[in-house]
């Protein structure tokens, strides 16, 4: 006679033979089998990127937090078609100012570094060598759910256009990136605005310099937070919004003659936000920097952008002589004027706007940066009038545009010279074929690569991109720009 636990032994072994047939079943007939994306040396990619030939970043901070300011070491792995093909320590850190406070898709500064962590010039798909370099994302906001450029192309089209032309803008690559194990998407990888013979190409200027005359870069724009916030929580510099209109002796200086051409009467560098903000116009020291920049040479640049706008402010427009155009580049001013009004960047003129004076020569505007809000993104302008016009529109902004640029439009001079130069633009670098032709091809790559696919899994998250509608309203908006520009400048 079987006993009870023996009874209950076999019926536990009879399911456990029926559990095991049923799981030899199973296998049998429907295997599953995972697929871990990897590259060619074994690492594993967040993401399956298939046979995408748009490179693939995988970024590893080794446990450590990303800081604002400053950097921290990295490793960072390339690849194109999971095939490794460059690697790189680099000093990694969060860019932006409002685009990192209100994006959940963070952008990046990086400096490509040796092993004793010392900053290296590298080569990047064929890019000249450098070692300051930038990964821009479009900004994502997830809690308001809104998304600014869903095309993923703004920076790019406003760059080449603007190469086209002839003018330097800051080359980049479309990448994916992945960062500790979390992909976010694709990216712009692009050259930092800096002084180079292969970027800005203006001659050195250092403490032991004679010739004061250049070369000198200014920013047009919002302040810098400055080295005194090295090191600070990730959280402040979330909030920080009073350090971006925080104009300082140390950091700039400031125009003589408010936005309507008037002699400012009141002190600089006042708090933050202060009434009458709206009025003033600072330059930023970008090269030489705040830290570096000497006494006379502050006195110098200083001195030349007065003498400028004194020019332009005092010139009778209804005679033939121009003594504004002895301080500027005439034809810079043109076609910074140009691209910026056929992108609509509503943030130019008046922040991340670049000016360059070369040694014995003339102040020359640009490079154009930062379009993130340009094209038909935002309302802040209407679509049929020029960004120069952006005062009108928006009341007491803090930053606002400066009167140079109603100023030049005064001028039947600087109006003939935007005419003769755009009609022949639109013959050649500017005609509708070649513009559309900037947006077919940046989209085409980014698509048959699957790489809109992946982004917009990972950030559109109730938001309701239509990526094909998006690449539409843009092709849609610099026709209907460009056609306007035409009848404008035809007019004059």
């Amino acid at each position: 006679m079987i006993s009870l636990s023996v009874k209950k032994s076999l019926r536990f072994a009879r399911v456990l033979g029926l559990i095991f047939s049923f799981s030899i079943f199973l296998s049998c007939e429907e295997p599953i089998e995972v697929i871990v994306p990897k590259g060619d040396d074994g690492q594993v990619f967040a993401v399956d990127t298939k046979e995408s030939e748009l490179p693939y970043l995988v970024i590893d901070t080794q446990g450590k937090d990303i800081p604002y300011e400053p950097g921290i070491p990295a490793k960072m792995k390339v690849y194109q078609k999971k095939k490794l093909i460059q690697e790189q320590r680099i000093d990694l850190e969060f860019r932006g100012k409002t685009s990192f406070r209100l994006s959940d898709k963070k952008g990046f500064n990086f400096e490509t570094i040796d092993a004793a962590g010392e900053g290296v010039d590298v080569s990047f798909f064929g890019m000249p060598v450098e070692e300051d370099w930038r990964l821009i994302g479009h900004v994502v906001n997830l809690k308001e759910k809104y998304i600014w450029d869903r095309s993923l192309i703004y920076n790019h089209v406003g760059y080449e256009l603007s190469r086209k032309i002839g003018k330097y803008a800051s080359r980049g690559q479309f990448v994916e990136v992945e960062v500790n194990g979390e992909y976010l998407g694709v990216y712009f990888f692009c050259e930092k605005l800096k002084r180079d013979s292969n970027r800005i190409d203006i001659k050195s200027l250092n403490a032991s310099s004679t010739n004061l005359t250049g070369g000198y870069i200014l920013k047009i724009d919002k302040a810098d937070a400055g080295p005194e916030h090295d090191g600070k929580p990730l959280s402040y510099f979330m909030n920080n919004w009073d350090d971006d209109a925080r104009y300082t002796e140390f950091n700039s200086f400031r125009s003589n003659f408010d936005i309507f051409q008037k002699p400012i009467t009141f002190p600089s560098f006042q708090p933050p936000y202060h009434a009458q903000q709206y009025l003033e116009t600072y330059f930023n020291y970008e090269y030489p920097s705040a830290e570096n920049i000497t006494p006379a040479q502050k006195q110098y640049i200083a001195k030349y952008m007065n003498d400028f706008e004194k020019a332009l402010i005092s010139d009778d427009f209804s005679g033939a002589t121009r003594t504004y155009t002895n301080y500027i580049d005439l034809g810079s001013f043109v076609d910074y004027f140009l691209i910026t009004e056929l992108c609509r960047n509503v943030d130019a003129y008046r922040i991340s706007t670049f000016l360059q004076k070369d040694r014995d020569g003339k102040l020359a505007m640009g490079p154009v940066w930062d379009m993130n809000i340009g094209f038909d993104e935002g309302d802040r302008i209407p679509k049929n009038d020029w960004v120069i016009n952006y005062n009108n529109y928006v009341q007491r902004d803090p930053w606002m545009v400066p009167f140079w640029w109603t100023r030049l439009m005064a001028d039947p001079v600087f109006k003939q010279a935007v005419k003769t130069r755009w009609q022949a633009l639109r013959q050649a670098e500017l005609s509708p074929s070649q513009i559309q032709k900037v947006v077919d091809d940046a989209v085409n790559v980014l698509k048959k690569n699957g790489a809109v696919e992946r982004n917009y899994a990972k950030w559109d998250q109730g938001i309701g991109v239509n990526y094909d509608q998006a690449v539409q309203n843009l092709k849609i908006f610099l026709t209907d720009r460009s056609n306007w520009m035409d009848s404008k400048i035809g007019a004059w």
